[in-house]
């Protein structure tokens, strides 16, 4: 019995994530076009069976489903205007970065020129797209996601629909992705202050992932606790975090670090003082967070 046949695809962007894309699509026996402003990184993908186009217009009208991945919904726009006249009729799925301002934007803009538009985020590294744990979760038109479902999970088996409005996936990927950049940095400030004492950053890494699965499992009580919005029975306590910043003072001096990034967080524990919330659970910083500083009492 023959193979099904496939649908075809069309990917606007080959960074690192797009080219991830175009490779999964390629392995998985889609006919794949794909469309980069410099030509040169097409050639791997071609080598492998993708079909270069030279211009945007003819990668845009080469397939019934266009896959952007650029960096930023304003890098998208640019890449395809010129090709707003193909996209008639089209499924346009877009996988970038950006505020969920810029995915209501982007989704007008596709309506506007005809497409049926669904917006992404792979919550992965591009060597990961097309493992079988890899979210990738959209918002926007359902019928896309319908139609193509099944060549959307191609790039991942953790494929979800959160619902039609077009900037779900813009905003859980801000949600979700605020945790990255303070988890990182805290990293790097322990590696920093192991090799000041002659140890090597590796040595920590065990160590670090135990710290982040048990921060994982706090996370549903954390988030239990603030949809009640009952912050009463802390396992921790706000004024518990507040009496560690001395320490993350006297660590800094020690160990010849710069920890001035710790300040905003503690002025962020100091209001939560302020406000009443010294003795309920961490998660109240919730609260202090729905409102500006200059709007706390």
């Amino acid at each position: 019995m023959p193979a099904p046949s496939r649908p075809p695809v069309t990917v606007v962007g080959l960074g690192s994530m797009g080219r991830a894309l175009a490779e999964a699509f390629v392995a998985a026996g889609h006919p794949t076009t794909v469309w980069n402003r410099t030509p040169a990184k097409a050639a791997p993908l071609v080598a492998k069976g993708a079909v270069h186009a030279a211009r945007v217009e003819d990668a845009v009208a080469a397939s019934p489903l266009v896959v952007a991945c650029l960096t930023t919904y304003e890098d998208t726009l640019a890449a395809l205007e010129p090709a707003a006249h193909a996209l008639g009729g089209r499924a346009l799925v877009t996988l970038n970065s950006g505020s969920p301002a810029g995915a209501r934007r982007m989704n007008a803009w596709a309506v506007e020129h005809g497409a049926r538009h669904l917006d992404g985020a792979v919550k992965d590294v591009p060597s990961a797209v097309g493992g079988e744990g890899t979210l990738l979760y959209y918002g926007g038109d359902r019928g896309v996601f319908d139609e193509y479902g099944a060549t959307l999970r191609v790039l991942g088996g953790d494929t979800v629909f959160l619902g039609a409005d077009p900037d779900l996936a813009a905003l859980y990927e801000m949600a979700v992705g605020g945790t990255l950049l303070p988890a990182l940095v805290g990293f790097f400030q322990g590696a920093a202050a192991l090799q000041a004492r002659g140890l090597d950053a590796a040595s920590m890494v065990r160590f670090s992932v135990k710290w982040f699965e048990m921060i994982s499992s706090v996370l549903p009580d954390f988030a239990d606790e603030i949809d009640r919005r009952d912050y009463s029975e802390p396992a921790s306590s706000v004024n518990l975090f507040l009496a560690g910043a001395a320490g993350d003072e006297e660590f800094g001096r020690e160990a010849g670090l710069d920890v001035a990034w710790h300040q905003p967080f503690q002025e962020l524990l100091r209001r939560a003082v302020e406000a009443g919330h010294g003795e309920h659970s961490i998660s109240s910083l919730t609260e202090v967070l729905r409102k500006p500083a200059r709007d706390t009492p």
